[in-house]
C-alpha cells in the first residue's frame, strides 16, 4: 500500500516537473537563446553571437519607452494601492457574514477576459460614451470630454484591469491583523491617524508590498490595454515587445526586452522577498 502510494506520488512529481519543463523551462531557454542571436531578413534568425540586441535597450527611443512605461505603472500602482487600501480595510472590518459577497464582487471581473473589459471601456471613456453622455446630461459639461486615446485612458484601463490584483493581498494582511495592537496603541494614547501610521500600516506591509507587486510588474506588459486605450501616443514595453515579433519581425530585439523586462521582475522579487525578511525579522524584535 505505501509503495504503490509512494509510486503515485512520483508520478504526479514527474508529471508537473515535465510539464513545467517542457512548456515553461524550454521556452525560456529558446527566447535567451534568440536574445543573443542576429537579425535576417529572409529566415528571421540568423546564428550569429551578439549582445546588440541587449546594447539596442539603451537607444535612448527606447529608454524612453522603457522610462514611461515604469512612469506608467508606478502611477498605476500609486492609484490601485489608494483605492484598494481603504476597500480593503472596508471589507477586513465588515461583519463576517458580508466579506464572502464582497470578496466575490472583487473577483467577478476574473470571469470575463480583460480584453473584453477593455472593450467595454471604450463604450464608456469614448466622446459618444456613457461617461460624456452622464456629464452632459447632468449638467456637469457642455461638450464631451476627450478621454480616450490619451495618457489618462491607459492609466483608466490599467487601475481598473489590476485593482483586484491589490485589493486581496491587502485584505489577507488586513484580515490576519490581530486587533490587540490597536487595543495596545490606544490604550497607550494613541489617535487613529497615529494608531495607522505607526501600527496598522507597517503590520501590513507585506501585504501592500505583494499587492504593488502584483500590479506593477503586469502593468509593464499590458499592450493590450495601450493599444486599445491609448493608440500609438503612450507605448509600454510590451507594445515594444509585441512589435519587435510580429511587425518589424526582429524576433532577437524582441527577445532581449522580454529578457530584460523578465531580469527587471526578478530584482523586485528578490526585493519583496528580502523586504519580506526584513519586517519579519523586525516584528519578531518588536
Amino acid at each position: 500500500m505505501m509503495t504503490s502510494k509512494f509510486n503515485l506520488q512520483k508520478v504526479i512529481i514527474l508529471t508537473v516537473v515535465g510539464w513545467l519543463a517542457l512548456f515553461v523551462l524550454v521556452p525560456n531557454l529558446m527566447i535567451i537563446g534568440t536574445s543573443f542571436l542576429t537579425r535576417d531578413e529572409a529566415n528571421l534568425l540568423k546564428f550569429t553571437f551578439t549582445f546588440d540586441n541587449y546594447l539596442r535597450l539603451l537607444d535612448p527611443l527606447y529608454a524612453k519607452v522603457v522610462a514611461h512605461s515604469f512612469y506608467m505603472a508606478i502611477i498605476a500602482t500609486i492609484l490601485c494601492l489608494i483605492i484598494g487600501y481603504p476597500f480593503a480595510y472596508s471589507v477586513a472590518k465588515m461583519p463576517e457574514k458580508w466579506r464572502p459577497f464582497m470578496l466575490f464582487l472583487v473577483i467577478v471581473p476574473f470571469w470575463t477576459n480583460s480584453l473584453i473589459r477593455t472593450y467595454g471601456l471604450k463604450i464608456v471613456l469614448g466622446t459618444q460614451g456613457i461617461l460624456n453622455k452622464t456629464l452632459i446630461d447632468i449638467g456637469i459639461i457642455d461638450a464631451p470630454l476627450r478621454v480616450m486615446y490619451t495618457e489618462t485612458a491607459v492609466m483608466i484601463g490599467l487601475v481598473y484591469i489590476l485593482l483586484p490584483f491589490m485589493i486581496l493581498p491587502l485584505y489577507s494582511a488586513i484580515e490576519k491583523l490581530d486587533g490587540t495592537y490597536i487595543e495596545a496603541a490606544r490604550d497607550l494614547g494613541a489617535n487613529k491617524f497615529q494608531t495607522m501610521t505607526k501600527v496598522i500600516l507597517p503590520l501590513t506591509m507585506p501585504g501592500i508590498i505583494g499587492g504593488c507587486l502584483l500590479v506593477l510588474l503586469p502593468a509593464l506588459g499590458m499592450f493590450y490595454i495601450s493599444d486599445l486605450l491609448g493608440g500609438a501616443k503612450n507605448p509600454l514595453i510590451g507594445n515594444v515587445i509585441k512589435s519587435q515579433v510580429l511587425n518589424a519581425r526582429d524576433w532577437p530585439f524582441g527577445a532581449a526586452t522580454s529578457i530584460a523586462l523578465t531580469i527587471a521582475m526578478a530584482v523586485m522579487l528578490y526585493a519583496y522577498y528580502r523586504a519580506g525578511k526584513f519586517l519579519n525579522k523586525n516584528v519578531e524584535l518588536d
